[in-house]
C-alpha cells in the first residue's frame, strides 16, 4: 500500500508519453488519475497504455512492461516505438473512469476479495470526499 505522501499519480491532461516514461523510471504498473484537488478521476495502467499500441498497429503479444535486465536496450527500443505512437494523446484519453475504490473505513478482507473477485489489480483508498489517500496495486502472479 502506497502513503499520499510517496503516490505516483497524473492529471487528465498529462501526455501518455510522460506516462509511459514515469512507468518505466519507477517501474510501476499505472496511475491513479487526479483533478487538482487530489479528486480522484480515473486509473490509467500498464495495459490501458498498451492497448494504445494494439490499436496503433503495433501487435504486441507481450504484456509485461519491464523484461529481464538484460534487455534493457530491448526495453528502451520497445519504450522508444511506443512513444512514437501516442501522437499527443493525454491520459483522460485512455483512462478508466469512476474506477472501484474502497474507503480508508474499508475492511481490509473485503478489500481483498474485492481485488480477487474481479480483474483489478489496483484499488485506490479514497477519503469521503472522493480524494486520494493511497494506493494498493497488486500482482497476482
Amino acid at each position: 500500500m502506497t502513503r499520499k505522501e510517496d503516490l505516483h499519480v497524473v492529471k487528465p491532461t498529462t501526455t501518455v508519453d510522460e506516462a509511459l516514461e514515469a512507468l518505466v523510471e519507477h517501474r510501476i504498473t499505472g496511475f491513479p488519475v487526479i483533478d487538482d484537488d487530489w479528486k480522484l478521476v480515473g486509473l490509467v495502467s500498464d495495459y490501458d497504455l498498451l492497448a494504445l499500441d494494439s490499436i496503433s498497429g503495433g501487435g504486441r503479444t507481450e504484456t509485461n512492461m519491464f523484461p529481464e535486465v538484460d534487455s534493457t536496450w530491448k526495453t528502451f527500443n520497445e519504450v522508444q516505438r511506443l512513444l512514437s505512437k501516442t501522437n499527443g494523446k493525454v491520459v483522460g484519453d485512455l483512462m478508466t473512469p469512476a474506477p472501484v475504490v474502497v474507503r480508508e473505513t474499508t475492511n481490509l478482507e473485503d478489500a481483498a476479495r474485492l481485488l480477487l473477485e474481479t480483474k483489478y489489480r489496483r484499488l485506490p483508498v479514497v477519503d469521503a470526499d472522493g480524494k486520494l489517500v493511497r494506493d494498493v496495486d497488486f500482482c497476482i502472479d
